[in-house]
């Protein structure tokens, strides 16, 4: 079941991906004309619309990118069913449908089939669809029907499953839209805690990619919160809607690089050159884009309780920021391209505070990671214990390991190498380290992560994997392990494809 919702989370990044561009539009537009919407300037009304014709269409991206990415092959079969999916039950459940289905007016119908087009029913009907690919893309029907074989069956069979889906979900749909409405609710009734318990679970769910999960709940219109696209939208209250967004900055473009300078002058001496390259790279990553999970992953698992921490402070840092109702927004995440973006947006307020705020986080992140690492002796990056490998070689496991890696004659010479290509031969190890041809099953990536199935994890030289310099890895059942390589995963990812290929 884990595996299959990290495969779910794996999924919503496509469409996830797609929002940085509504970021730049409607913040271009914004900056242009922060109060007056596009009425001001024929060039900001052009993006501010541009941007919205993604923020308001959340629904269906999520839709065609589930379908496509919980499908065995990446098809575009699956993602026409899932949009197909997605039409049907809106349609069927849709306010005006409804009514003619009860024989009632259209002002009497459950408010929830108002709200029927969200992110949930988007997902679903991408994971119907999905299903549906992977059981009739390869059904041959007989000759006379030969025409809608194999994946011309697929979209066919999508709308006849959305039927029945929208049968039940006639009778379930009010019940789960009540309980999300209340569950969200509650939460918002809770305030700046709320806004704190939100972003500390947030982060401890990184781990198993279920944090997308949460996140729509608050992010999106599947409880009327919505915050991103309110945000976004000019819709809400100032200084309240964003309060699940702010608190994000202080801590993705101060706090997280602040704590990779403590790793670093922690590091010991002989691995600090490896351990600064690894720090620099993912600290500048959480600062101006706010992708954090290079960095969070380098500690994740060699420091679980350091990242206890992290994820106590995040919920501390969106709890302050929404109790002073200092907001910013982002389209992808809290990095400084989305603040300078969002800053000058009709719903930010006292933005500037973040950064007050994300400097003082700064020195608390530095200062308590700097004396959790060392009075705990934890194993943060270039702190790991050394190893003795089977030649009696002594390295280090993780980041400092690259220098003895490359001098061992047992490993042959990866492919690229004489080319200088870094990116096709750090492919080359991992590939073998994971056992080639004859242990890997299939080869994926999301943001940061490759995705592998394996046939025997006993086959897997989990520490020839971290020899790389990787920031690190994590086994998530008996046939299936993350290698986190980082921004540059989908390259590596070709790479490894081309191999198998």
């Amino acid at each position: 079941m884990m595996k299959y919702f990290q495969r779910l989370g794996r999924s919503l990044m496509l469409p996830v991906a797609v929002l940085p561009a509504a970021a730049v539009l409607m913040g271009i537009g914004y900056w242009i004309d922060p109060s007056g919407w596009g009425s001001g300037s024929a060039f900001a009304a052009f993006m501010i619309k541009a941007g919205s014709a993604i923020i308001d269409n959340i629904p269906i991206l999520f839709a065609v990118g589930v379908a496509l990415g919980m499908a065995k092959e990446r098809d575009g079969s699956a993602a026409l069913s899932g949009l197909v999916a997605f039409l049907v039950v809106t349609t069927l459940l849709s306010t005006d449908t409804v009514a003619l289905l009860q024989g009632i007016k259209p002002e009497a119908v459950d408010p929830a089939f108002a709200k029927i087009g969200n992110a949930f029913i988007g997902i679903l009907s991408g994971i119907i669809a999905a299903n549906m690919y992977n059981r009739f893309s390869h059904v041959r029907l007989p000759d006379a029907l030969a025409f809608f074989s194999g994946k011309r069956l697929v979209p066919i069979m999508s709308s006849v499953a959305m039927l029945a889906a929208s049968v039940v979900l006639f009778f379930v749909w009010p019940v789960i839209y009540t309980w999300l409405v209340t569950f969200g609710t509650s939460i918002s009734k809770l305030g700046a805690v709320g806004a704190g318990l939100y972003g500390f679970f947030n982060r401890l769910l990184i781990p198993t990619g279920l944090h997308h999960a949460l996140n729509s709940v608050f992010w999106f219109d599947v409880a009327g919160i919505n915050d991103i696209g309110n945000f976004w939208a000019n819709e809400g209250v100032k200084g309240i809607t964003g309060m699940y967004q702010a608190g994000y900055f202080p801590i993705m473009m101060f706090g997280l690089p602040a704590a990779a300078l403590a790793m670093y002058h922690t590091a010991k001496s002989k691995r600090k050159k490896q351990a600064a390259s690894l720090m620099l790279a993912a600290g500048f990553a959480a600062f101006f884009t706010g992708v954090t999970e290079p960095l969070e992953f380098s500690f994740m698992f060699l420091a679980p309780a350091l990242y206890v921490v992290h994820a106590i402070l995040t919920g501390l840092s969106l709890a302050i920021a929404a109790l002073f109702h200092w907001t910013a927004g982002f389209g992808f995440s809290a990095g400084f391209v989305d603040f300078v973006l969002s800053s000058r947006l009709p719903m930010a307020n006292q933005p500037y505070m973040l950064i007050v705020q994300g400097l003082v986080f700064a020195v608390i992140y530095y200062f308590l990671f700097r004396f959790l690492i060392v009075k705990f002796d934890l194993a943060t990056p270039g702190r790991e214990p050394d190893t003795v490998d089977d030649n009696g070689t002594v390295a280090g496991a993780g980041v400092g390991a690259g220098a003895t890696a490359g001098a061992d004659a047992s490993r042959a010479p990866a492919a690229g190498s004489a080319t200088g290509d870094k990116t096709a031969q750090l492919a080359a190890e991992i590939y073998a380290a994971l056992g080639g041809d004859a242990n890997v099953v299939s080869v994926d990536n999301c943001t940061t992560r490759l995705r592998v199935e394996v046939n025997d994890m006993d086959a897997v030289d989990q520490q020839q994997i971290r020899n790389t310099g990787v920031p690190g890895i994590n086994v998530v059942g008996k046939h299936s392990i993350q290698v986190i390589v980082g921004t540059q995963v989908q390259f590596v990812a070709d790479e490894i494809i081309k191999m198998r290929s």
